[in-house]
């Protein structure tokens, strides 16, 4: 049965929705981030495909009878499904004969399936949905007052009132937003995000994609990619931090490798770069920005703690940009929007840009600080780029924000800008 202390995901309602218009909804996304208790809120039926007492019957079924295995009243989950990747036809095949929508919900190991026994792709019939660690909205460390929904729909004149403190704030960096961490001692919740970091190292890389891959590569790059997070390093930039700091022998092809694995498990999620017409003909930076899914992957990458981010701000601060991007992505998704970054190659940059799929969008710049000096830095960049937006071919940003982490309150500024600490953010 789902916990009685069940905290609800942003994402429920846009798998409720996916529901609503497809046969069957895969969640995808990192280890550990509750695709499968999200899913039982949902699920009439629940078939748990690695149950020790049904296991070997499970796997039986799904070999020589799946249609049977697939009744019950729907929507039904079928948990680890990967263990049987042949039900991913019979699912597509079952959902093309009861022709309705919200037949099936797929959910299971980060790690991707064996796809090799599958003869159809599930286009039409399979959706896919990317959930990720949770926000602070949904963690209860954000208390929501200001909506980015009624952002973009130009009610800026915001205010509300943020309690986070230096202390709070580095603890929930490096605590990340795992489900079995939140509401855990301060001790448990930052070792679940420790032990996270070494399953990857040691485990997920290599069985990303059934290719062995050393622990401690794994481990020396990943705290290479950690020290670039928020940067657009090149694959190059990556191969020389490592070179300089740990291996000297590595080469491209082998960190290549590496990221694909660590994409494929959801454990990095890099942001692409923003093309919108502007009245400069400034070319793009082609490479994306480098981030983690969750920000207590790279501090547990460099072995930080909370003290340990407070005693380096600088690198404290890039962190707080990666949770920052995390919440945005889970907002945006529940708007039907993406994240993006903006840098060009006179050096013109924008933290984060929120887009939504009907073309409006917002510029973020974002500042762990939320004093006056980083909050007015942040404005008139803002305000510098958005005088360059070409208006005849593109829209006027539907508004701009600086997002802070330790600032005390929300409001709008003169200049129309909106500083915003995370801390009082929702969809």
């Amino acid at each position: 049965m789902p916990p009685k202390n069940y905290r609800p995901r942003v994402s429920d309602a846009l798998l409720q929705e996916m529901l609503e218009s497809s046969g069957a909804v895969l969640i995808e996304g990192a280890k550990w981030c509750g695709k499968t208790t999200s899913a039982e809120q949902i699920a009439n039926t629940v078939i748990k495909l690695d149950d020790p007492a049904r296991q070997e019957q499970n796997l039986l079924m799904a070999r020589t009878s799946p249609g049977r295995l697939l009744m019950g009243t729907p929507p039904v989950l079928l948990d680890e499904w990967q263990l049987a990747p042949r039900l991913w036809d019979a699912v597509r095949f079952e959902v093309d004969q009861r022709n309705e929508f919200g037949q099936f919900i797929l959910t299971g190991s980060a790690v991707p399936a064996d796809m090799s026994q599958v003869h159809h792709s599930g286009a039409g019939r399979i959706a896919r949905m990317l959930m990720r660690p949770m926000s602070l909205y949904e963690s209860g460390e954000s208390s929501g007052e200001i909506s980015l929904a009624s952002l973009f729909e130009g009610h800026h004149e915001i205010e509300a009132e943020c309690g986070m403190e230096l202390e709070m704030l580095s603890f929930l960096i490096a605590r990340g937003g795992w489900p079995g961490a939140i509401d855990q001692p301060e001790r448990v919740a930052l070792r679940q995000a420790r032990q996270y970091f070494d399953t990857i190292a040691h485990i997920d890389v290599s069985r990303a994609d059934g290719i062995h891959r050393s622990a401690s590569i794994a481990t020396t790059l990943l705290r290479s990619y950690a020290r670039l997070v928020g940067t657009q390093a090149k694959m190059t930039k990556i191969v020389e931090d490592i070179r300089a700091n740990e291996i000297t022998g590595i080469s491209v092809d082998t960190v290549a490798s590496y990221l694909e694995a660590l994409r494929m498990i959801f454990v990095i999620e890099e942001a692409e770069n923003w093309s919108p017409s502007l009245r400069t003909k400034a070319l793009l930076r082609a490479a994306k920005t480098r981030y983690f899914t969750d920000p207590s992957i790279a501090a547990a990458a460099f072995g930080a703690g909370p003290q340990e981010l407070i005693d380096d701000l600088p690198t404290m601060g890039y962190l707080f940009e990666n949770m920052a991007v995390r919440d945005l992505r889970i907002y945006a998704d529940a708007l039907d929007g993406k994240v993006y970054h903006y840098l060009d190659r006179n050096g013109r940059e924008v933290d984060t840009i929120i887009r939504l799929r009907n073309g409006r969008y917002g510029l973020v710049e974002i500042k762990l600080g939320g004093d006056l000096r980083s909050v007015d830095e942040g404005a008139a960049n803002l305000i510098k780029f958005a005088s360059l937006v070409n208006t005849d071919r593109s829209p006027a940003p539907s508004f701009m924000m600086v997002l802070t982490g330790l600032g005390q309150f929300a409001y709008r500024r003169e200049d129309g800008v909106c500083v915003v600490p995370l801390g009082t953010l929702k969809p």
